[in-house]
């Protein structure tokens, strides 16, 4: 049985329309929703490299460095390095929920 993970309704509500339509950015919300569903209920982030992430969600590598920037931009991931040529991590924020 496939793996499941629990969708917040503001990415479907919110920002699946505020991605796509108001920044232009179909391909960010994509990358999103996939960092968002790997991610699970791991605190660490998502470790994938920009290749990976294309290769897996069927986006150029242009693309997904884009929609990567984008979502920095927009605090919805913070991504982290332990050098320059290192594999990134990538932990998804919910900045929405209130803690």
């Amino acid at each position: 049985m496939p793996a499941s993970f629990k969708l917040d309704a503001y990415v479907a509500d919110v920002l699946l329309r505020d991605l796509v339509s108001h920044d232009r950015s179909p391909a960010a919300f994509l990358v999103y929703f996939f960092l968002a569903a790997r991610a699970g209920k791991a605190r660490g982030g998502v470790t994938m490299s920009l290749a990976e992430l294309a290769d897996r969600t069927g986006l150029s590598k242009r693309a997904v460095q884009l929609a990567l920037s984008h979502l920095r931009r927009r605090h919805l991931i913070r991504s982290a390095q332990a050098h320059r040529t290192a594999v990134p991590t990538h932990a998804v924020l919910r900045p929405w929920r209130v803690r």
